[in-house]
């Protein structure tokens, strides 16, 4: 993702809400939100950034 490394003694690797929402181009209160399942009708545009930042693809 073009981050820079972390060395602050995190034990988990992976990205933190903040990375994700940045990269998303969301804000951190609306992914947390999102990610908590308290957001109603999320557009589609929102719903392929945070899927492409996680590297998901949809299966229908």
């Amino acid at each position: 993702m073009g981050l820079p490394r972390r060395s602050d003694g995190r034990r988990v690797a992976g990205l933190r809400r903040e990375a994700l929402a940045l990269a998303a181009g969301v804000s951190v209160d609306y992914y947390t939100r999102l990610e908590q399942g308290r957001v109603g009708n999320v557009s589609d545009q929102v719903l392929e950034a945070v899927s492409g930042v996680l590297r998901l693809t949809v299966m229908m």
